[in-house]
């Protein structure tokens, strides 16, 4: 009975003389198909081109394998990944509790944050809390559910229907933007905002300048005043 007694499986590929096949499907430098060839054959031609034999797909018969630089590869593809992890934006589902019986200034405020949230792109989860008799009046709740909707239908749209959940009414809402497009334009506004503190400051200190001159030449034409204590 085979065991496995700790340590970690390698995602790495086989490289070079790693490889224990008679013969592999080879692959040249420039993605060209080279045939099936002897393991012998395919590892003299890594080293006249200065370059490494990978395994690529392991599974195939005979496995698949191409010459190229393999740390120039695996530097390649961690650039890549790194990328992709820096533009990549996860939705976030934010969520929002209500009350059937809000007063008019506590929803305000309350779809004040939800408009907030689909403006970040992020997902917006409504629950209607019932308490006591509330739970006679379900209605009320999804009329209530239904306004918001209406009342932020330009920046979201209801992604999951209300529907009842034990005391609670629950309602999805989904930005029309993707979460990408909601950093970008931030991003955009930030730096819409921080030229616009800049831009008087860089004004202003230019027209000082220029008109300094101007003030000197006034000085020195005006006659001296005298000021007294008396």
């Amino acid at each position: 009975m085979w065991c496995y007694r700790g340590g970690s499986i390698s995602a790495e590929p086989r490289i070079n003389d790693r490889i224990r096949v008679p013969e592999v499907r080879l692959v040249g430098p420039s993605g060209e198909q080279v045939g099936i060839v002897p393991l012998a054959k395919a590892l003299e031609l890594a080293q006249e081109y200065d370059l490494d034999l990978v395994e690529v797909a392991a599974t195939a018969r005979p496995p698949v394998c191409k010459l190229m630089d393999y740390g120039k590869f695996k530097y390649e593809s961690a650039m890549k990944a790194r990328e992709a992890r820096k533009n990549q934006a996860h939705t976030v589902i934010k969520e929002m509790k209500l009350r059937p019986k809000i007063d008019p200034h506590d929803y305000d405020t309350k779809k004040g944050h939800v408009v907030r949230f689909l403006k970040q792109g992020d997902k917006v989860k409504i629950t209607i809390m019932f308490r006591g008799r509330e739970q006679s009046r379900p209605e009320l709740g999804f009329r209530l559910l239904q306004r918001l909707a209406s009342d932020v239908e330009d920046l979201g749209f209801i992604e999951s229907n209300p529907k009842q959940d034990g005391r609670n009414m629950i309602m999805v809402l989904g930005p029309h933007k993707k979460k990408t497009e909601a950093m970008a334009e931030a991003r955009e506004a930030q730096a819409a905002r921080k030229a616009e503190r800049q831009g008087p400051a860089g004004e202003g200190s230019a027209d000082e300048v220029a008109e300094a001159p101007a003030e000197a030449e006034a000085e020195a034409e005006a006659p001296a005043e005298t000021t007294s204590d008396a």
